[in-house]
């Protein structure tokens, strides 16, 4: 589908794929949305595009790669992408800015960086959409189920205490923060996931994870606490 306001990002994908593939193609445009709706009923399917080779009709964009042996995509899978992709670019974001500092990397201060630049990458991934974090929040944090506007505080908390000691400043009250938050939200995961067996997904990358609830949870929480605790000791 070529139109002016529309161009099918399936089709670009199948057309690259076919030629990347080496497949000559015969690419030919839907320009209209009576066109598209005459193709779907003539070869009674529900999208397009629509890919034949050799005359043999392949399907859709899904059904190409499976045509080449390629994996497509399960939107309702379970998926670790999102975790990983954040702990991964605040890892590199904190050796980065040790590095512009002039700062040794393999520091204690480098992991201490790493979580708070983690904690507020994640708390931005919560208030993307607050109303659906909170909806998933509540299926099993303890206190939020008490106080239901905790599901709407936490996110703009961990952001607050992830900055804090991004900043260096208040360091006594970013480390009751970080405490207060992590515990809460450890002793929530160990109880919904650990004791009560529920199977949940955890709303630590935001609303619509399909990331399970258990351990990437529970270290986002232990890793708040560790650094409470050693925010603390340094004020000793």
């Amino acid at each position: 589908m070529v139109m002016p306001q529309h161009i099918c990002p399936f089709g670009l994908k199948s057309l690259d794929l076919l030629k990347r593939h080496g497949v000559e193609v015969d690419d030919r445009w839907i320009t209209t949305s009576e066109a598209q709706e005459s193709i779907k009923r003539r070869l009674n399917v529900e999208t397009t595009p629509q890919t034949f080779i050799g005359g043999v009709r392949i399907g859709g964009h899904d059904d190409l790669r499976r045509h080449f042996g390629l994996s497509v995509r399960d939107p309702q899978a379970t998926s670790y992408q999102p975790v990983v992709a954040v702990f991964a670019v605040a890892a590199l974001l904190a050796i980065a800015t040790a590095a512009a500092s002039s700062l040794p990397v393999l520091v204690p201060a480098t992991l201490h960086r790493f979580v708070a630049i983690s904690m507020c990458m994640l708390a931005m991934l919560k208030l993307q959409d607050l109303e659906t974090f909170s909806n998933m929040f509540l299926g099993y944090d303890l206190l939020a189920r008490k106080v239901v506007r905790y599901a709407y505080v936490y996110p703009f908390a961990e952001l607050a205490a992830g900055l804090l000691m991004l900043a260096g400043w208040l360091a006594a009250l970013s480390a009751l923060l970080a405490a207060f938050i992590g515990s809460v939200g450890a002793a929530s995961v160990i109880k919904a996931v650990y004791l009560d067996k529920r199977d949940l997904k955890c709303a630590c990358v935001g609303g619509g994870s399909k990331t399970p609830l258990g351990f990437v949870s529970l270290t986002e929480n232990l890793m708040m606490v560790a650094m409470a605790v050693w925010t603390a000791m340094s004020l000793m």
